[in-house]
């Protein structure tokens, strides 16, 4: 994390607006670390950013080879950045199987980094070339700069007398003293937290300080002709404020402990590791001064029942999954419908069906968080769109749960959860709380009505314990009103009735256009973590002329009241989204408005390159077929050369 002031500054002349860095290696290399580093400074910097962390599953994949890759991609600039860019315009590999995999994403006359130490005819057979290509030619397109980084980090730790294993543990340092010296980046907090981190071992501290340094120097000194240069980039116009750089799961955790800090609640969080919803966990347990309980269970399944005991007991309930661990999570959801307690479940969604692709990317759980119970059991369900945004709606989630009695799901994916962008720390005081309100007293005379609804629809609130306010509570129907178990068809309807409506009555902001018209030929509709690609796209669009606006949703279910006259103001909708065209089919299915889908499920994000072809591939459909039907843009992305935001 980094944390600076920022007061307005204008920028430079004679610096690029944005720029793509990818650093990529084995997945023991530590590039997520370097990547880590390397947005710390570009954060202290002042640069706007967007990070894109991209690892294997396995914990440990062999050494080497093409499926152990681990990649981290860093867009940033003097501009707002809303994405992870397109095409880096630098790699930095650290073997071959690195340059293979990631080699085709860089951008035409970008610039490559090898490690040549590490192009061995062992390591160029893992990597499946037949030659090595930093010699063969076949890197022609790109700047290539290849040296032995391996040899110089040896050289540049000799005198902390680490064995060779050791010392090249220090070489992503050595990388990333290049790279802050590429960029213009101060290397003095780095500094600083090699020694906080290895403060038991400070030799191992200094050795990582002399690599990175050696690594700063060789930018400084070697006289490379060509691709080799510095580039300043300078800091983006910013509000005034203190800012930090937040992940989605630190942002999902704060959010969460905000939300419960507004209901005037302790907060109880049952959880069980599953990536990529296991930083949520993690976080939260270290924040017990805010009347944080965290409990990591023995399952799924045990994670959320506990979690429904706090709720009852008068406690915030709180529980995080992805896709499969949801799937386990789905009776006892149930549960917490019939019972009327309010619940936050966080699902950051990943690659499915099953295991499916566990560090990869998707927003295929959509079905799941609206429709994926037994029975007729409806839930709000809240989307973050970015890192930032996930605070926000993490507060959201908890005023839902607790104004209304209910579970809410609450949706990031994969990409929100691990990439990191800059955040202004907002002032407290703009939240309005939302203090939670335990029945005290029997509120029908002489006579206690545990399912007696107020206004919204909400049951009372009773904590066990309370003075004759002694009530039964379980996952059997409900009588009106008294709470006894209740089979009769009548009152089976009229409950079914009571808690559809307490949750389409759930009190939501109208939906808004975040770029564009509120009328026109095409809106672009959009949730989740789409919105980076969309928006700049939209944006690209609109300057070519093209009569588009970009809608994002918030709010999955309910959707806004105002959402269904909105998306009927325009004469085409498309609706790009990680998945098979889930949202697509609720809009249809709302609305009877023709949505068209643009669907994308490969484990990674949408390329803006990619949502702005589709778009004008649109355009094209449209002005042929004016009077007939738009051709869909179902999966069938157009192929592009990605550009950066």
């Amino acid at each position: 994390m980094a944390t600076a002031a920022a007061t307005p500054q204008e920028a430079l002349p004679h610096s690029p607006e944005a720029v793509v860095v990818r650093f990529a290696g084995d997945s023991g290399d530590g590039m997520q670390l370097t990547g880590g580093q390397f947005t710390l400074s570009t954060a202290l910097a002042g640069n706007d950013l967007a990070t894109f962390p991209d690892f294997p599953a396995e914990i440990r994949a062999p050494q080497g080879t093409l499926f152990g890759v681990s990649a981290f991609q860093i867009n940033f600039g003097s501009r707002s950045i809303d994405t992870a860019g397109d095409a880096p315009d630098v790699l930095v590999a650290m073997n071959p199987a690195a340059l293979k995999v990631n080699v085709s994403a860089l951008k035409p006359g970008g610039l490559i980094i090898a490690d040549t130490g590490e192009f061995s005819k062992r390591n160029l057979d893992k990597a499946k070339y037949d030659s090595n290509p930093i010699e063969d030619g076949s890197l022609a397109k790109w700047d290539v700069l290849a040296f032995d980084i391996s040899e110089r980090t040896i050289e540049a730790v000799k005198p902390f007398g680490l064995g060779k294993k050791d010392a090249l543990r220090c070489k992503n340092m050595w990388t990333l003293g290049l790279a802050l010296w590429m960029f213009d980046r101060p290397r003095e907090p780095i500094h600083d937290w090699l020694r906080a981190k290895f403060k038991s071992k400070p030799d191992l501290a200094e050795a990582n300080i002399a690599a990175l340094d050696a690594g700063h120097a060789y930018g400084e000194t070697a006289e490379i002709a060509g691709p080799l240069r510095q580039v300043h980039v300078d800091p983006v116009p910013s509000e005034p404020g203190l800012y930090r750089t937040i992940t989605g799961a630190e942002s999902v955790s704060l959010g969460l402990v905000a939300g419960a800090q507004l209901a005037e609640l302790p907060m109880f969080f049952g959880g069980y590791p599953i990536t990529p919803a296991s930083a949520i966990l993690h976080h939260l347990a270290r924040l017990k001064e805010f009347g944080v309980t965290t409990f990591q269970a023995e399952d799924e399944i045990a994670a959320i029942c506990a979690a429904i005991g706090a709720s009852y007991a008068g406690q915030l309930g709180v529980t995080s999954s992805s896709g499969p661990g949801i799937a386990l999570k789905g009776e006892a959801m149930g549960l917490a419908i019939m019972t009327e307690l309010p619940l936050v479940i966080v699902n950051s969604q990943r690659g499915g069906p099953s295991t499916g692709l566990p560090t990869k990317t998707e927003q295929s759980d959509l079905y799941q968080a609206v429709y994926g119970r037994n029975g007729d059991a409806p839930m709000p369900v809240v989307a973050a769109c970015s890192p930032g945004d996930a605070f926000d709606c993490a507060i959201e989630a908890c005023r839902i749960a607790v104004e209304y009695m209910t579970p809410v799901m609450l949706l990031t994916d994969g990409y929100i959860a691990n990439a990191a962008e800059p955040w202004k720390v907002p002032d407290p005081a703009t939240y309005t709380p939302f203090p939670a309100k335990f029945l005290e007293q029997k509120n029908a005379g002489d006579t206690l009505l545990p399912y007696k609804r107020d206004a919204k629809g909400a049951r009372p609130w009773i904590k066990p314990g309370t003075p004759d306010l002694m009530h039964r509570i379980g996952g059997i129907e409900k009588q009106v009103d008294t709470g006894h178990i209740d089979y009769a068809p009548d009152n089976h309807q009229a409950m079914t009735d009571a808690r559809r409506d307490k949750v389409l009555g759930v009190r939501i902001p109208d939906q808004e256009v975040c770029l564009g018209e509120t009328s026109g030929r095409l809106a672009v509709v959009g949730w989740g973590s789409t919105f980076g690609p969309i928006h700049q796209a939209v944006g690209r669009a609109r300057a070519k002329g093209l009569d588009v606006s970009h809608i994002h949703v918030r709010h999955i279910w309910p959707l806004p009241a105002n959402l269904g006259d909105l998306l009927k103001s325009f004469d085409h909708v498309l609706v790009p989204e990680m998945n098979t065209g889930q949202f697509k089919t609720v809009l249809r299915d709302q609305y009877l408005v023709d949505a068209q889908p643009l669907t994308k499920t490969s484990g990674q994000p949408f390329q803006i390159a990619e949502m702005e072809a589709a778009i004008a591939k649109f355009f094209d459909g449209i002005e042929g077929n004016e009077g007939g039907e738009v051709p869909a843009n179902n999966q069938q992305l157009p192929s592009t050369e990605g550009g950066n935001p």
